[in-house]
């Protein structure tokens, strides 16, 4: 069994699974075409939403559904990774459909900010791979570690900030666009960002141990997890931004 070495939350999963004894293992380019493919599926999942096929007296229930759905699928593939060829596609679309319904949002207050968003998450994609084939940064332990406690930070001020919400409040100026809110979200980026640098080493090291192929399909379910926490917090820090101008 593979012991879990990254903070992305949907990366336990490869702890399930065994190694493969077969000619049938990972390959990084076999997960590179299926990356690929779950990207297609997220543009056509916000394009349907985009263009306005949704109405808007469906428009809250299905973007509630959305969240629920892709939630449910990421904790179901956290103990079932072996089915990501089957959910992640679907956790690709519906996501798409919940990121288009999010963008379109933003684009009506800020017009050409989903285009900013898209080229600036498909440009620290590819830095970061640079940054890590390079080994201009190094996954170490103590990376690890770091990044680890960093995400589950996020993740808990997030948390706290949903109850409170419920409550009428928040926690104070972190959704602002003052230098606090700027700074939180700059923060975030960073974060989101270098999350995807535990991604490529840990699948290199799931196909160093031969996993089987139809993990490909995990792998690039959780590098979509990571592309689309660190699209939404480009969103985000734009929209302070814009918001200052």
């Amino acid at each position: 069994m593979i012991q879990n070495e990254s903070s992305n939350i949907a990366m336990s999963g490869f702890k399930h699974v065994h190694h493969s004894n077969s000619s049938n293992k990972m390959t990084l380019s076999g997960t590179l075409n299926k990356t690929l493919i779950l990207t297609l599926l997220v543009f056509i999942g916000g394009f349907l939403s985009w263009s306005g096929k949704i109405s808007m007296e469906y428009y809250m229930p299905v973007f509630i559904t959305t969240l629920i759905v892709s939630l449910v699928i990421v904790f179901t593939l956290m103990f079932k990774p072996l089915l990501a060829n089957i959910l992640a596609p679907i956790y690709a679309v519906v996501e798409g459909i919940f990121l288009g319904m999010i963008s379109l949002f933003f684009e009506t207050m800020y017009p050409g900010i989903v285009t900013q968003a898209i080229l600036l998450t498909l440009t620290i994609a590819l830095v970061m791979n640079l940054l890590y084939r390079n080994k201009i940064i190094k996954v170490t332990q103590k990376f690890k570690a770091v990044i680890f406690g960093a995400t589950l930070g996020i993740f808990g001020v997030y948390m706290i900030s949903m109850i409170m919400s419920f409550f009428g409040s928040g926690i104070p100026l972190i959704h602002e666009s003052g230098p606090i809110g700027i700074g939180f979200s700059l923060f975030v980026v960073v974060i989101a960002s270098l999350n995807l640098l535990m991604d490529f080493h840990f699948i290199d090291k799931q196909v160093e141990q031969n996993m089987p192929k139809k993990m490909e399909w995990y792998g690039g379910f959780m590098l979509i997890v990571t592309l689309v926490w660190i699209y939404i917090e480009v969103l985000k820090l734009l929209s302070k931004l814009r918001s200052r101008e």
